[in-house]
Parts: structure tokens; C-alpha cells; sequence
């Protein structure tokens, strides 16, 4: 009778399991060709288990090559969330402080610099000036001159009193990750990250950007070039590689998630300190007094009071949403620059989640 029983309870789970994956793959179809997404990866995680994956589209149009499992996107800003996990690995090993100023890591700093903790650029409330906005400094590959001219240029606001999003702040953690570990920035990931959550295809891929031959890789598209579809030719330089250059698979986020959620990485208390949004100077978070938006170290959160939410999106192309109430994680990676999946990732989400958004 039990074995009856039990019989009956597995077609019955084995049954909603697979009806449910028609669902997410008809929703993500729908949603690809809504979005006009050129193609993506999907991974779902429930339980600290990999409940759902699968691939859609092309990985390069010009070549008729569809993405399969193995198919290795660049993750682009994502990559700042493995940035945040190293340096609290780094915090849990007590060879490092989030309070500590970055002077204490870092040399030839300008005055106005020197009092900036490892936490503010860690949660973009550093008041350093963007890269980014700088062509003529980003595109340099020499570390030093490259360090040399931003530091020359003045705060954008006094840390600790407004936070704003930017590059150079990942790439001073960077240079801190590599002073303190005296290995690679690169090194580092693989050995204490990657090969701990048995991410393969991302070691084999390895850090770069599109100068950088990357087998099986995607290609990267956009619209936004006159609403025709067209390469994208995406320059980070080697300083750059903690804000945005790890090529991974959705299947192998997934495995760094679970990774992640069984402190694997981390350990529970660490990880919370990770994830918990950061304040200002004046002991508020960031952003409208009624916001449940907030920042915390590597990734963003929304402590709504349905379905609390931390997120990662990289390009404009890519979403991990990670739902701690529910234990339900989901990765989106695409390679249409644009396809923001962030808008429709709790489409997907909610599939999986007890409360509705």
C-alpha cells in the first residue's frame, strides 16, 4: 500500500514538474520573441537544487550556430557579484576589513581618497569618479597609467554621502583582491570560487572581452545601433576584469548559487553581511526614504515584503534573481545587448514562487 502510495505521489510530482516546464519554456519563447532576444540560457534553482535549464535561439546568426548547454556568455556586471564573494572571503579569512580605509591596501592615493573604506567601494558610496565616462582612460591597458589618471581627477560627492553607480570602484577591489592574495584577479576566482562550485566551462573560458577568442562562446548583438541588429564590440580592459569579464553558462551561475546558499564559499553570518544593504553617513539607505530598493556588496536588493529579492544583471542582457523566503533562484543569460531580462525574469519567478509578485 505504502509502495502504491508513494507511486502515485511521484507520476503525480513527475507530472507537474513537467507540465510546468512546457510552461517556462512556451513563457520564455513568448518572451524571446517579444523582446527580439537572439538567444539565452535558463537556469532555475529550487531547494538548492537544479530544477530546470535549458537553451533557446542562436549563438551566432552570422553561422547558423544555436546555443546549447555549454554555450558560455559574457556576464558582464555580474562578474561584480563574484568581486563582492572574493573580497568577503578575503573578510573571512581576517585578512581584510570592509571598515579598513583602501589606503591601508592600496599606494599613491590622492588625499582625498585615503579615508575611503573597502565597503563604500564595494557598495558604490565611494564618491570616486566613473571610469566609464572617461573613453580616454578606460581603453588603456596599462594598470598604471590608467590608475594614474583617475586618481587625478576630483570626488564626484564626499564618501559615505550618496552612492553612484561605478567601474572604477570594482576595479580598486581589484587591485586589493590581487595586493593582499598575491595571485591574479583571475587566479584567485578560479581557485576559490570556480573550482569550488565545479564550474568547468566558466575555468575553460576564462576572463577577457571581445579582442579575446572564446570557444563555444555566444556573440553579442544589439539594437541600438538604428534599430537594426548588429555586433557588439565590447572593450574591457585587463584592470576592469572584477566589474565585468567572466564568460560562464547559466547551468554553472546556477552551481556558483548553490555554492553560494550551502556556504560552500561562505559561511551563513559572512554571506549575510554580503547581502545586507548598506547606509549612508546619516544612517539611511540610498535612494527615497520609502524604497525597499537597496545596495549591499557586489549585488542589489529589494526587501519588499513579498518575495524579498537580491539581484545581479550584467549588460543589460543578463539576471540572477535569488529568492531567499522561497529558496528559489533563477539565471538568465542572453546575448542581446538590450534584451534587459530583468523586466521579465519574475514572469518566470513566479512560476516557481509561493506568493506571487
Amino acid at each position: 500500500m505504502k509502495k502504491k502510495l508513494f507511486l502515485l505521489s511521484f507520476f503525480a510530482l513527475s507530472n507537474s514538474i513537467h507540465s510546468q516546464s512546457d510552461e517556462v519554456d512556451l513563457a520564455i519563447k513568448e518572451l524571446m520573441q517579444k523582446n527580439k532576444i537572439v538567444g539565452l540560457q535558463l537556469a532555475i534553482i529550487k531547494n538548492n537544487k537544479i530544477v530546470k535549464k535549458n537553451h533557446y535561439g542562436l549563438a551566432s546568426i552570422q553561422d547558423s550556430i544555436r546555443v546549447d548547454n555549454k554555450t558560455v556568455f559574457s556576464i558582464n556586471s555580474m562578474a561584480k557579484a563574484f568581486t563582492g564573494v572574493a573580497i568577503m572571503q578575503l573578510v573571512e579569512k581576517g585578512k581584510l576589513k570592509l571598515e579598513d580605509p583602501i589606503s591601508k591596501y592600496l599606494d599613491s592615493l590622492p588625499n582625498s581618497w585615503k579615508n575611503i573604506t573597502v565597503k563604500q567601494i564595494a557598495t558604490h558610496t565611494s564618491g570616486v569618479p566613473d571610469i566609464w565616462e572617461s573613453p580616454e582612460h578606460m581603453l588603456s591597458e596599462d594598470s598604471k597609467t590608467l590608475f594614474k589618471k583617475i586618481t587625478e581627477l576630483p570626488v564626484v560627492f564626499q564618501p559615505g554621502e550618496d552612492r553612484r553607480y561605478n567601474q572604477t570602484n570594482y576595479m580598486l577591489l581589484g587591485m586589493i583582491i590581487e595586493k593582499i592574495s598575491g595571485k591574479s584577479y583571475e587566479q584567485f576566482l578560479v581557485e576559490n570560487q570556480f573550482e569550488k562550485a565545479g564550474m568547468k566551462n566558466t575555468i575553460k573560458a576564462g576572463l577577457g572581452d571581445y579582442y579575446k577568442i572564446v570557444n563555444h562562446s555566444a556573440r553579442p548583438y544589439s539594437y541600438f545601433r538604428n534599430g537594426s541588429l548588429t555586433n557588439v564590440y565590447e572593450v574591457i580592459p585587463t584592470n576592469l576584469y572584477p566589474a565585468a569579464s567572466i564568460y560562464s553558462t547559466a547551468s554553472e551561475m546556477a552551481k556558483w548559487v548553490i555554492a553560494l546558499q550551502s556556504n560552500t564559499l561562505l559561511k551563513a553570518e559572512t554571506l549575510k553581511t554580503l547581502w545586507t544593504p548598506t547606509l549612508l553617513n546619516n544612517g539611511k539607505k540610498p535612494g527615497s526614504a520609502d524604497s525597499t530598493n537597496g545596495t549591499a556588496i557586489g549585488f542589489d536588493t529589494n526587501f519588499r515584503d513579498k518575495n524579498p529579492v537580491i539581484t545581479a544583471l550584467g549588460g543589460a542582457r543578463n539576471a540572477l534573481y535569488i529568492y531567499p523566503k522561497d529558496d528559489v533562484s533563477v539565471v538568465i543569460l542572453t546575448n542581446l545587448q538590450g534584451g534587459h531580462p530583468q523586466r521579465f525574469i519574475e514572469d518566470i519567478s513566479n512560476l516557481y514562487l509561493t506568493d506571487k509578485k
